[in-house]
């Protein structure tokens, strides 16, 4: 017996200390690294308007002229254009979300109107197209007007865009933390839904009142961030509830992966590669932004499908609460018989 335990011991210690394991450890690392770099560089390298929502303001004949020429310069896919009647329209339709700006020709010449409320990125790329569309080439190009500009203290949306990281990994950790600190799966749920309370009050505080990059009501604000925060807690503490540490794993792995780099906070979902931009606002992070952009500076305009995702992943999350969940038995371990020698 004494043989066979010297036996098991030398085995296990040479298993240790062979070079298996580093090379196993090596590759997976590789692999982790390289899953990384795609999730969060491949959006960004392919980067380019896709059906950006376009309002044109001009007698029919000039707006199927101007049509022609974004189609000409920027690609036929890059705008989707809507005829509206005037300025007026133009500015409700992007006071409404309906559109990220718009292009008006009239009696007083050429006018690009903008929201960089809505994307800092797309206001300035239809600012660089208005300069290369000169509709009357002795009027030169339109003049750019900002009808919903992000707030003074933050006039590039910065903090905004910052904050997407902080506000997914938030929901992560309260997940992460209240596993392993908190017995009883009624704790762990009132903590989390405690944290959305207290983290999206926080968060928001900072964004709205410290680095001024939030306008409008700072309760609706939080409202916003807390469900956020969580819809995400809830979801990746119910599957590690179901699947334990996988659980734990795989729902990180889809909202920091997946929801981070395809919320299109610091750009626009057009801007993202062809239909991840509309998969990424069926996740938290990207429902998120924006949400929380419409509540902010939209008077909520727009909100209404962000917040139905939020508010479905939220669901989502109490009901896998009260999925029945099999205990694994565990044997408890008797101290160990003496053995013969």
């Amino acid at each position: 017996m004494v043989t066979e335990l010297a036996t098991t011991t030398s085995r296990s210690r040479g298993s240790r200390g062979s070079w298996g394991p580093v090379a196993g450890a090596v590759l997976a690392l590789t692999v982790l690294l390289s899953v990384l770099l795609t999730a969060f560089a491949w959006p960004a390298a392919n980067s380019e308007p896709r059906d950006v929502p376009l309002a044109i303001a001009a007698p029919a004949p000039v707006a199927a002229q101007v049509e022609q020429g974004l189609a000409a310069g920027a690609g036929s896919e890059a705008f989707g254009v809507t005829r509206v009647a005037d300025r007026a329209a133009a500015v409700s339709a992007i006071e409404d979300r309906e559109v990220y700006g718009a292009l008006v020709l009239g009696p007083n010449g050429a006018e690009m109107l903008t929201a960089s409320a809505a994307s800092p990125v797309v206001a300035q790329l239809l600012g660089q197209v208005a300069a290369r569309l000169p509709v009357d080439p002795a009027a030169g190009p339109p003049t750019v007007t900002d009808v919903a500009p992000l707030p003074a203290d933050d006039p590039r949306g910065a903090g905004l865009a910052a904050g997407s990281l902080p506000l997914v990994l938030g929901g992560i950790a309260a997940a992460a933390v209240l596993t392993f600190r908190v017995q009883g799966t009624g704790r762990r749920l009132a903590g989390a839904l405690g944290f959305a309370v207290g983290g999206g009050l926080a968060m928001t505080a900072i964004l709205q009142f410290w680095l001024g990059s939030l306008d409008g009501s700072y309760w609706l604000n939080s409202a916003v961030v807390g469900l956020a925060i969580g819809a995400t807690a809830t979801v990746v503490l119910a599957l590690e509830r179901l699947f334990g540490f996988a659980g734990l794993g795989l729902g990180a792995a889809v909202m920091l992966l997946l929801g981070n780099p395809l919320s299109g906070i610091a750009s626009a979902p057009e801007l993202l590669p062809a239909g991840w931009g509309a998969f990424g606002q069926l996740l938290p992070p990207g429902a998120a932004g924006t949400a929380l952009r419409s509540a902010a500076f939209f008077d909520g305009a727009g909100a209404g499908s962000a917040l139905l995702v939020l508010g479905c992943w939220l669901v989502a999350g109490l009901v896998l609460f009260a999925v029945p969940v099999r205990r694994r038995s565990r044997v408890q371990l008797s101290d160990p018989e003496p053995v013969a020698v």
